[in-house]
């Protein structure tokens, strides 16, 4: 085997660089394994401030309306000879609430008997009714005045529609806003029929009037009572528009308490009518009258003479009266007299 042969020095130096290389080796692998060094996290601290919220107001409480008891009916004992209408106005109370507390009565509270008990509602205040004055025929007429809807036709003038209606060209125009006679075919004009002249159009065929509307009864208010001081009733209805001369006002009268019931129709062209005290029952008990207006029109004469009327209109609806007599006979009633 061949020798190497190394001085001392070299042999020292060798060593020591061995041993450098080795401390570097050792060293580095220390590095490698040794723990990662975690760096702590500071976690700020978050101060809220509180903020002041808003104390809702508590909303005022809306006082609720107490509900009023309702006035308890009272029990009355029928005694012999008594009547419905009889027990009505001793209480104050109408017939017709009478019926509606007490179902077992007929419509007409005819069938009490005595003994029978009966519960008679409280009486319920009403309006003093206004004072029976006669309102004038211009003013009824104003406040139900009619307007009649037509339709211009393609040969239709403002002033061949006023003749045919028997109304001024300027009513017209008035309650249609209209700025001049000027008027277009399929246009709606709304005609015043209370503005008709008191005479006929000089048109030679005059368009007939459409059918009237039912009177509006004025006075008296229904359910009026009169006493044995009221002599005379006077009956007054609103105009439906100024009547032509075969035109008139039917007032049909009739006693719904008797049995058989009194009837008279009277024929007027003013609007009211005076029912005279003959046509007043000849007993002491207090007679329920019922009351309507119709509008007629006369087509001709029977053999009699006397006039034919058929209706031309719609008829009222009917009211009622109370009327006392004090048990003197009576007459009876006039005929009323055609106009």
């Amino acid at each position: 085997m061949p020798e190497l042969t190394i001085s001392l020095p070299v042999a020292i130096g060798l060593v020591a660089l061995l041993i450098a290389i080795g401390a570097l080796l050792v060293y580095y692998a220390m590095q490698q394994t040794a723990a990662p060094v975690v760096e702590p996290t500071i976690t700020p601290t978050i101060t809220l401030t509180p903020t002041p919220s808003n104390t809702p107001t508590p909303e005022t409480p809306t006082p609720s309306p107490t509900p009023q008891p309702s006035a308890t009916p009272q029990t009355y004992i029928v005694k012999s000879g008594e009547t419905c209408l009889g027990i009505a106005l001793s209480f104050g109370v109408s017939v017709n609430s009478i019926v509606l507390t007490n179902p077992e009565l007929a419509a007409d509270c005819s069938n009490v008997y005595p003994d029978q008990r009966l519960l008679i509602p409280q009486p319920t205040p009403t309006n003093t009714p206004p004072p029976t004055t006669t309102l004038s025929a211009a003013e009824a007429t104003e406040a139900a005045c009619e307007k009649y809807p037509y339709t211009v036709q393609n040969t239709d003038t403002l002033s061949s529609i006023a003749l045919n209606f028997n109304v001024e060209m300027a009513a017209i125009r008035e309650y249609n806003g209209l700025v001049n006679d000027t008027v277009r075919s399929g246009q709606l004009l709304q005609i015043p029929l209370c503005r008709r002249n008191a005479t006929p159009g000089p048109s030679p065929t005059p368009t007939p009037p459409p059918p009237y509307p039912a009177p509006n009864l004025l006075l008296p208010v229904d359910g009026a009572a009169f006493t044995i001081s009221d002599e005379l009733v006077t009956l007054q209805w609103a105009a439906v528009g100024t009547l032509r001369g075969n035109e008139a006002y039917a007032v049909t009268i009739e006693d719904i308490t008797e049995g058989q019931g009194r009837r008279e129709v009277a024929y007027v062209t003013d609007t009211k009518h005076i029912v005279n005290v003959a046509f007043r029952a000849s007993d002491s008990i207090p007679h329920v009258y019922r009351w309507s207006v119709v509008t007629v029109r006369q087509t001709g004469t029977d053999d009699q003479g006397n006039p034919i009327w058929e209706s031309a209109g719609a008829a009222s609806a009917s009211r009622v009266f109370t009327w006392v007599s004090d048990g003197a006979p009576v007459s009876s009633p006039a005929p009323s007299p055609t106009p």
